[in-house]
Protein backbone atom coordinates (compact mmCIF):
# COMPACT_ATOMS: atom_id res chain seq x y z
CA UNK A 1 0.00 0.00 0.00
CA UNK A 2 1.51 3.37 -0.94
CA UNK A 3 2.17 5.97 1.72
CA UNK A 4 -0.67 8.49 2.05
CA UNK A 5 -0.01 11.91 0.70
CA UNK A 6 0.42 14.95 2.93
CA UNK A 7 -2.45 16.61 1.10
CA UNK A 8 -4.84 13.79 2.05
CA UNK A 9 -3.88 14.00 5.69
CA UNK A 10 -4.20 17.78 5.78
CA UNK A 11 -7.66 17.61 4.25
CA UNK A 12 -8.79 15.16 6.92
CA UNK A 13 -7.55 17.47 9.66
CA UNK A 14 -10.41 19.90 9.12
CA UNK A 15 -10.54 23.70 9.15
CA UNK A 16 -8.38 25.60 11.60
CA UNK A 17 -5.99 22.70 12.19
CA UNK A 18 -3.04 23.68 10.03
CA UNK A 19 -0.15 21.19 10.06
CA UNK A 20 2.67 21.76 12.51
CA UNK A 21 4.97 19.00 11.20
CA UNK A 22 5.19 17.96 7.56
CA UNK A 23 7.42 15.48 5.75
CA UNK A 24 7.62 15.07 1.99
CA UNK A 25 9.33 11.99 0.52
CA UNK A 26 11.79 11.87 3.42
CA UNK A 27 14.67 9.38 3.31
CA UNK A 28 17.01 8.98 6.28
CA UNK A 29 19.31 6.47 7.90
CA UNK A 30 22.62 5.85 9.60
CA UNK A 31 25.67 5.69 7.35
CA UNK A 32 24.89 3.24 4.57
CA UNK A 33 21.89 1.81 6.40
CA UNK A 34 18.65 3.24 5.02
CA UNK A 35 15.80 3.41 7.54
CA UNK A 36 13.18 5.84 6.23
CA UNK A 37 12.26 5.18 2.62
CA UNK A 38 10.05 7.95 1.28
CA UNK A 39 7.95 9.09 4.25
CA UNK A 40 5.06 11.45 3.56
CA UNK A 41 3.36 12.70 6.67
CA UNK A 42 1.38 15.68 7.94
CA UNK A 43 0.65 16.17 11.63
CA UNK A 44 -2.22 18.62 12.30
CA UNK A 45 -1.78 21.24 14.98
CA UNK A 46 -3.34 20.36 18.32
CA UNK A 47 -3.53 16.63 17.63
CA UNK A 48 -2.11 13.53 19.29
CA UNK A 49 -0.48 11.58 16.47
CA UNK A 50 0.63 8.00 17.22
CA UNK A 51 3.32 6.22 15.19
CA UNK A 52 2.73 2.48 15.49
CA UNK A 53 4.22 -0.65 14.03
CA UNK A 54 6.75 -3.42 14.68
CA UNK A 55 10.27 -2.94 15.97
CA UNK A 56 12.61 -1.74 13.23
CA UNK A 57 9.86 0.01 11.27
CA UNK A 58 11.58 3.40 11.54
CA UNK A 59 9.34 5.06 14.13
CA UNK A 60 12.10 6.38 16.39
CA UNK A 61 14.15 7.48 13.39
CA UNK A 62 11.18 9.48 12.15
CA UNK A 63 10.99 11.21 15.56
CA UNK A 64 14.69 12.06 15.36
CA UNK A 65 14.16 13.68 11.96
CA UNK A 66 11.12 15.57 13.25
CA UNK A 67 13.15 16.86 16.18
CA UNK A 68 16.22 17.89 14.18
CA UNK A 69 18.46 15.24 15.70
CA UNK A 70 18.92 13.44 12.38
CA UNK A 71 19.27 15.18 9.01
CA UNK A 72 17.41 13.41 6.18
CA UNK A 73 19.40 12.31 3.16
CA UNK A 74 16.64 13.58 0.88
CA UNK A 75 13.14 14.98 1.01
CA UNK A 76 11.73 17.98 2.88
CA UNK A 77 10.84 18.57 6.52
CA UNK A 78 8.68 21.53 7.54
CA UNK A 79 7.97 22.68 11.09
CA UNK A 80 5.22 25.28 11.46
CA UNK A 81 5.42 25.93 7.72
CA UNK A 82 9.19 26.50 7.71
CA UNK A 83 11.64 24.37 5.75
CA UNK A 84 14.11 23.08 8.35
CA UNK A 85 16.28 20.52 6.54
CA UNK A 86 19.84 20.70 7.80
CA UNK A 87 19.22 23.48 10.31
CA UNK A 88 20.71 23.02 13.80
CA UNK A 89 18.61 21.50 16.60
CA UNK A 90 18.33 24.98 18.14
CA UNK A 91 16.11 25.96 15.22
CA UNK A 92 13.68 23.19 16.13
CA UNK A 93 13.80 24.20 19.79
CA UNK A 94 12.99 27.82 18.90
CA UNK A 95 10.05 26.53 16.88
CA UNK A 96 8.76 24.87 20.03
CA UNK A 97 9.78 21.27 19.31
CA UNK A 98 10.65 19.31 22.45
CA UNK A 99 11.80 15.67 22.62
CA UNK A 100 11.13 13.28 25.51
CA UNK A 101 12.82 11.24 26.99
CA UNK A 102 16.05 12.56 25.44
CA UNK A 103 15.68 15.58 27.66
CA UNK A 104 16.11 13.34 30.72
CA UNK A 105 16.52 14.69 34.25
CA UNK A 106 19.37 15.98 36.39
CA UNK A 107 19.72 13.31 39.11
CA UNK A 108 21.62 15.52 41.56
CA UNK A 109 18.97 18.28 41.52
CA UNK A 110 15.67 18.17 43.33
CA UNK A 111 12.40 17.85 41.47
CA UNK A 112 11.71 21.57 41.88
CA UNK A 113 15.24 22.50 40.76
CA UNK A 114 14.89 20.34 37.65
CA UNK A 115 11.81 22.32 36.70
CA UNK A 116 13.38 25.70 37.47
CA UNK A 117 16.39 24.98 35.25
CA UNK A 118 14.19 25.39 32.19
CA UNK A 119 12.68 28.74 33.16
CA UNK A 120 15.72 30.85 32.21
CA UNK A 121 15.18 30.59 28.44
CA UNK A 122 11.45 31.18 28.25
CA UNK A 123 10.85 34.04 30.66
CA UNK A 124 8.58 31.91 32.85
CA UNK A 125 8.76 32.42 36.60
CA UNK A 126 9.78 29.51 38.81
CA UNK A 127 6.43 29.58 40.61
CA UNK A 128 4.48 29.51 37.34
CA UNK A 129 6.60 26.65 36.02
CA UNK A 130 6.08 24.62 39.18
CA UNK A 131 2.35 25.27 39.08
CA UNK A 132 2.15 23.98 35.50
CA UNK A 133 4.15 20.88 36.35
CA UNK A 134 2.54 20.00 39.66
CA UNK A 135 -1.01 20.56 38.44
CA UNK A 136 -0.44 17.85 35.83
CA UNK A 137 1.60 15.56 38.07
CA UNK A 138 0.50 15.89 41.74
CA UNK A 139 2.89 13.09 42.67
CA UNK A 140 5.81 15.35 41.77
CA UNK A 141 4.46 18.05 44.07
CA UNK A 142 4.75 15.58 46.94
CA UNK A 143 8.40 15.02 46.00
CA UNK A 144 9.40 18.55 45.09
CA UNK A 145 12.38 18.53 47.52
CA UNK A 146 13.49 15.01 46.63
CA UNK A 147 16.56 14.40 44.45
CA UNK A 148 15.53 13.33 40.94
CA UNK A 149 18.00 10.47 41.05
CA UNK A 150 16.04 8.84 43.87
CA UNK A 151 12.71 8.86 42.03
CA UNK A 152 11.13 5.76 40.57
CA UNK A 153 11.28 5.20 36.81
CA UNK A 154 7.71 6.39 36.39
CA UNK A 155 8.33 9.50 38.46
CA UNK A 156 11.44 10.35 36.43
CA UNK A 157 9.36 10.04 33.26
CA UNK A 158 6.77 12.36 34.77
CA UNK A 159 9.50 14.86 35.62
CA UNK A 160 10.97 14.72 32.13
CA UNK A 161 7.55 15.46 30.68
CA UNK A 162 6.81 18.13 33.28
CA UNK A 163 9.99 20.02 32.39
CA UNK A 164 8.88 20.06 28.77
CA UNK A 165 5.77 22.03 29.71
CA UNK A 166 7.71 24.90 31.25
CA UNK A 167 7.97 26.94 28.05
CA UNK A 168 4.71 25.89 26.38
CA UNK A 169 6.09 23.71 23.55
CA UNK A 170 4.26 23.64 20.24
CA UNK A 171 5.23 20.02 19.54
CA UNK A 172 6.08 17.29 22.03
CA UNK A 173 7.88 14.21 20.67
CA UNK A 174 7.46 11.16 22.92
CA UNK A 175 9.43 7.97 22.32
CA UNK A 176 8.22 4.87 24.19
CA UNK A 177 7.28 6.66 27.40
CA UNK A 178 5.71 3.45 28.75
CA UNK A 179 8.86 1.35 28.49
CA UNK A 180 9.53 -0.55 31.70
CA UNK A 181 6.75 1.16 33.64
CA UNK A 182 3.84 -0.31 35.58
CA UNK A 183 0.44 -0.17 33.83
CA UNK A 184 -0.95 2.24 36.45
CA UNK A 185 1.87 4.72 35.80
CA UNK A 186 1.44 4.36 32.04
CA UNK A 187 -2.25 5.15 32.41
CA UNK A 188 -1.41 8.32 34.36
CA UNK A 189 1.11 9.46 31.75
CA UNK A 190 -1.32 8.92 28.91
CA UNK A 191 -4.06 10.71 30.79
CA UNK A 192 -1.83 13.79 30.70
CA UNK A 193 -0.99 13.21 27.02
CA UNK A 194 -4.67 13.00 26.20
CA UNK A 195 -5.29 16.45 27.65
CA UNK A 196 -2.46 18.21 25.83
CA UNK A 197 -4.26 18.58 22.51
CA UNK A 198 -7.02 20.50 24.28
CA UNK A 199 -4.33 22.99 25.32
CA UNK A 200 -3.11 23.37 21.74
CA UNK A 201 0.03 21.24 22.17
CA UNK A 202 0.70 18.82 19.33
CA UNK A 203 2.00 15.41 20.39
CA UNK A 204 3.78 12.92 18.14
CA UNK A 205 4.41 9.67 19.97
CA UNK A 206 6.00 6.31 19.33
CA UNK A 207 4.50 3.48 21.32
CA UNK A 208 4.93 -0.27 21.06
CA UNK A 209 1.81 -0.89 23.15
CA UNK A 210 -0.73 0.24 20.61
CA UNK A 211 -3.85 0.23 22.73
CA UNK A 212 -2.38 2.69 25.23
CA UNK A 213 -1.64 5.12 22.40
CA UNK A 214 -4.90 4.60 20.52
CA UNK A 215 -6.95 5.50 23.59
CA UNK A 216 -5.68 9.09 23.40
CA UNK A 217 -4.67 9.49 19.74
CA UNK A 218 -6.45 11.79 17.34
CA UNK A 219 -4.72 10.11 14.39
CA UNK A 220 -2.42 7.14 14.03
CA UNK A 221 -0.03 5.91 11.37
CA UNK A 222 1.14 2.36 10.78
CA UNK A 223 4.80 2.14 9.83
CA UNK A 224 6.50 -0.83 8.22
CA UNK A 225 10.00 -1.14 6.72
CA UNK A 226 10.63 2.60 6.78
CA UNK A 227 7.38 3.61 5.14
CA UNK A 228 3.99 4.78 6.33
CA UNK A 229 1.50 2.18 5.19
CA UNK A 230 -1.70 3.61 6.60
CA UNK A 231 -2.94 6.81 8.28
CA UNK A 232 -6.31 7.33 9.89
CA UNK A 233 -8.31 7.82 13.03
CA UNK A 234 -7.81 5.09 15.65
CA UNK A 235 -11.03 3.29 14.81
CA UNK A 236 -10.08 3.15 11.14
CA UNK A 237 -6.80 1.29 11.65
CA UNK A 238 -7.32 -0.78 14.80
CA UNK A 239 -8.14 -4.08 13.08
CA UNK A 240 -5.38 -3.74 10.50
CA UNK A 241 -2.85 -2.92 13.20
CA UNK A 242 -3.72 -5.92 15.35
CA UNK A 243 -3.81 -8.42 12.53
CA UNK A 244 -0.99 -7.39 10.24
CA UNK A 245 1.56 -5.37 12.18
CA UNK A 246 1.70 -6.30 15.86
CA UNK A 247 0.42 -9.81 15.56
CA UNK A 248 -2.35 -8.98 17.99
CA UNK A 249 0.10 -8.17 20.82
CA UNK A 250 -0.88 -4.68 21.88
Amino acid sequence: MPAPSAEVMTASAGPGRAPVVEMFDVHAGYGKVAVLRGVNLTVPRGSVFALLGPNGAGKSTLLKVAGGRLVPTSGCVHVAGRHVNGTPPETFARAGVCSIPDQGVFPNLTVAENIRVFTHAGGVSASAAEERAFSRFPRLAERRRQLAGTLSGGERQMLAMARAFVNDPAVLLLDEISMGLAPMIVAQLYEVVGGLADEGITVVLVEQFAQAALRVATYAAIMKQGRIERVGEPGDIRDELAGAYLGGHQ
